[in-house]
């Protein structure tokens, strides 16, 4: 399933420029400039509360963003670079790269755990630990995965699950060249208690024997 595409907001700015940024921080706008795919520049604005909320939400800057602006078709953008008041540390300026359906761009991307009822480890009483939420992609921008599956049928406690072994989305692929791990299935707490007391009593039999 193709991930939706998030919309943002803008309306077109008159004039480029220091003054016509001034003007528009005037109005309690935040100007921004889109540009690339071999197209002329443009000049645009954001309404600052609705900006800085999704700003402070996080991952602004690696999420695909289909830009609305009146009178003009929609474009897909990703954020390339945010200005911020140096005291106040809040955005004056945003730059945003036009991107084509075809357009590689590195995104996040949840995932999602399956078949919780094939797996022998949690029948055992085992804990599914999520190390990673999210797993950062390269994507295709005109299609890009609303999530990744990982399949939980046949783990047992102690396995670890890891990036190689989720068959990922057609066109994609992680922006870190290891096999990194997304899960683990830990031991039941009881299980885990035990194992440690074992491990204690072997420790002070080696003591008692060195003694």
């Amino acid at each position: 399933m193709a991930k939706e595409i998030p919309d943002l907001v803008a309306e077109a700015r008159a004039g480029t420029g220091k003054g016509a940024a001034r003007q528009a921080r005037r109005e309690g706008k935040v100007p921004g400039i889109v540009y690339g795919d071999h197209k002329d520049p443009v000049a645009v604005a954001f309404e600052f509360n609705n900006l800085l909320t999704k700003l402070r939400a996080g991952r602004f800057m690696s999420t695909l963003w289909n830009l609305k602006v009146d009178g003009q078709e929609d474009v897909r953008v990703i954020c390339r670079g945010v200005q911020k008041d140096v005291v106040k540390d809040l955005p004056i300026h945003i730059d945003f790269m036009r991107l084509r359906r075809t357009s590689k761009v590195n995104l996040f991307i949840p995932v999602e755990f399956i078949n919780h009822e094939k797996c022998p480890g949690l029948k055992k009483g085992g804990t599914l630990v999520t190390v990673r939420a999210e797993v950062e992609l390269i994507v295709t921008a005109g299609d890009i995965p609303d999530h990744i599956t990982v399949d939980l049928s046949g783990h047992e406690v102690g396995d670890s699950i890891h990036i190689a072994d989720v068959e990922l989305p057609a066109g994609s692929k992680p922006t870190i060249d290891r096999n990194f791990v997304i899960a683990n299935l830990a031991a039941p707490s009881a299980l885990r208690s035990s194992d440690e007391e074992a491990a204690g009593a072997d420790e002070e039999a080696e003591a008692s024997a060195e003694e």
